[in-house]
């Protein structure tokens, strides 16, 4: 990672937005992964290189990534009921 200072959360989402993110630093993060009519949440430590790669590639808004913000992710929170 660079030594640049980064403010947490950061939201992202993958450009066919059915993977939104929230990085809460820069090893961990939460996703919530929309399937059909159904959601899933998963919160995650970056342990290993590729998951912190992840991490950064998000954080860098990487091709493939979208910018999010909070009030799109806790949207999806509430309405799948996985708050």
């Amino acid at each position: 990672m660079s030594n640049k200072v980064t403010d947490f959360p950061q939201y992202r989402k993958l450009s066919n937005e059915k993977v939104f993110y929230r990085i809460r630093d820069d090893r961990n993060f939460d996703e919530i992964q929309l399937v059909g009519s159904r959601a899933m949440f998963f919160s995650m430590e970056a342990k290993q290189y590729p998951e912190i790669l992840k991490i950064k590639d998000l954080l860098e808004i990487a091709e493939g990534f979208l910018s999010s913000n909070q009030h799109e992710f806790d949207t999806l929170l509430e309405q799948h009921g996985l708050g």
